[in-house]
């Protein structure tokens, strides 16, 4: 039987506490169903990154072999292809927007592609940035823009939701600190008020509360543990953040207080399914994760799954 569980370790030091709740989480969280698959088996060589849920019970993943955007039916785990792939593309993180388009960073290309998660049509392709070393990365939506961090570059990009606009490219200052030839900027979330972002700095390991007007960056205080290193995907349901730190295999619970000025820890979930997890989005009461797997072989006939855990009441 698989298990999952609430670790009572902190993730590098101290002591996690002994329960964990969702407390501040934002509307009510309808219990999914128990017969509904909590794993299910991604194409061989599909090298997954990014996950997204809508209102549906309908997973989108995004394939860092060609970029194609792979769609799953949480309800059977069964799966099919909604957005072919192209040879030289890539699809890193992705949400899904309430009108069915979908947001995709492009790694290393430097650009956001919208995408009808219904047809699978190419919407439009925004050229984020010219620069020679850039790996767009994720991707939050806020009420006029699509905001992607870039892992390479100390800057945001906020794609306009609607036609027409501009991309608007907002570099980070404040308490930032860019470092060279490693990830920094990786998952984005909205703030809980949805007035900022919250950005995990996967080297060293760090959360940041960035505005949006201005680009400041202001670090956030970790309470129970000394960093998020390797945090990649972000989920925050109220106050409480959900990081996932891929080659720690798991992910680790906060509690943000309400100026978003420290980051208690609570615990950490894992489970013996993880295989560097990159991503999460929540339907119901569970987490959705992908498996990268990026600590094993990279190649066409390698296995990838998705798994989902339950958000501990």
């Amino acid at each position: 039987m698989t298990r999952n569980h609430l670790s009572r370790r902190s993730v590098l030091t101290g002591t996690a506490a002994a329960a964990l709740t969702a407390a501040g989480a934002s509307g009510t969280a309808a219990a999914t169903p128990r017969k509904w698959p909590t794993q299910f088996a991604l194409p061989d060589g599909f090298l997954p990154e990014g996950i997204t849920i809508g209102d549906k019970p309908y997973a989108y993943m995004g394939s860092r072999a060609d970029g194609a955007v792979l769609r799953t039916d949480l309800r059977t785990g069964a799966g099919r292809i909604v957005a072919a792939g192209t040879p030289g593309t890539v699809a890193i993180g992705l949400k899904l927007d309430r009108d069915g388009l979908l947001y995709v960073a492009g790694g290393g290309g430097g650009t956001a592609r919208v995408i009808d998660s219904r047809t699978g049509e190419a919407v439009r392709t925004h050229r984020l940035t010219t620069a020679t070393t850039t790996f767009v990365n994720d991707v939050v939506l806020t009420g006029d823009r699509a905001w992607f961090t870039d892992s390479r570059n100390a800057v945001l990009y906020g794609v306009p939701r609607a036609r027409g606009g501009s991309v608007r490219a907002l570099p980070l200052t404040g308490d930032w600190e860019q470092l060279p030839d490693v990830n920094n900027a990786n998952g984005i979330v909205t703030t809980p008020d949805g007035r900022g972002l919250i950005v995990v700095r996967s080297t060293p390991g760090t959360l940041y509360h960035v505005s949006p007007r201005t680009g400041r960056a202001e670090r956030i205080t970790l309470r129970g543990a000394d960093s998020v290193v390797n945090g990649d995907g972000l989920v925050r349901i109220g106050h409480t953040l959900y990081v996932v730190q891929n080659r720690l295999d798991l992910i680790s619970v906060w509690t943000l207080d309400r100026r978003l000025r420290t980051a208690t820890l609570r615990g950490t979930i894992t489970d013996p399914r993880f295989d560097v997890p990159t991503t999460a989005a929540r339907y119901g009461d569970r987490l959705y994760l992908v498996n990268a797997r990026f600590t094993s072989p990279q190649t066409p006939e390698t296995t990838f799954t998705g798994v989902a855990v339950p958000i501990p009441a």
